[in-house]
């Protein structure tokens, strides 16, 4: 049986263990899985880290392709979108309309998110809800969400955290609540699509692997961590 080394994006953490579980007790092939960010995986692949399969979002994985890095078919695992956090115990903050959320943002003492997919697309956000220049002075920025959720936990001020949807719910038993998505109107979502690299080793295992996550036993063991395929 085949030891499958898998690089993936962090936010599909909670619902793909689950998967990479189920493949294993199915197949008797094992998949040891390490999570990064998106320029991370980014770093890692292109310093020629060894790993047969890749899970990014499709930006990522076609700069991959263009530098012969992975190969063959995608398979998308699904999409998640942001969501809100504060520390157990702290008032929950207004995120339900696009005003609400505005004003939270405002009115809160700290504003803390990452440097990834997430905090890229925040970043567009509040300079499109125009108030960028008021969030400056306030916002906290760390590379990957575990720094994120223990700033955030360990808080002392008003705060309000952002992280993938799926990741923030996970966290629940570590002192945070997750206050929901963003508003409808600005969520953003951001798919994540696993593909074989390069690396010619167990190459039938790793292909395997892409199917399972096709079936409609995985699709469903995303769904219910929030990962929506």
């Amino acid at each position: 049986m085949a030891e499958l080394k898998l690089l993936s994006a962090g936010a599909v953490q909670p619902g793909l263990m689950n998967v990479i579980d189920a493949f294993q007790r199915e197949t008797g092939h094992g998949l040891n899985a390490t999570f990064a960010t998106a320029p991370e995986i980014r770093k890692r692949i292109g310093q020629g880290e060894a790993a047969h399969l890749v899970i990014a979002p499709p930006a990522l994985l076609d700069d991959l392709v263009k530098t012969r890095k992975t190969t063959g078919e995608r398979v998308i695992v699904g999409r998640i979108g942001v969501g809100v956090m504060v520390r157990a115990g702290a008032a929950l903050p207004k995120i339900t309309t696009v005003d609400e959320f505005r004003r939270s943002l405002l009115d809160t003492d700290s504003v803390v998110y990452n440097q990834a997919s997430t905090g890229i697309y925040l970043e567009t956000l509040f300079a499109r809800l125009g108030i960028a220049a008021q969030l400056k002075t306030k916002t906290t920025r760390y590379p990957d969400a575990a720094a994120v959720l223990d700033h955030v936990s360990n808080g002392k001020n008003k705060e309000i955290g952002f992280g993938a949807t799926t990741v923030i719910v996970e966290a629940k038993d570590k002192g945070l609540l997750f206050v929901g998505p963003l508003p409808a109107e600005i969520q953003n979502y951001t798919t994540y699509t696993a593909m074989m690299t390069a690396d010619g080793a167990a190459r039938d295992p790793a292909r395997e692997f892409l199917g399972y996550l096709a079936t409609e036993a995985a699709k469903a063991i995303l769904a219910e961590a929030g990962i929506q395929t």
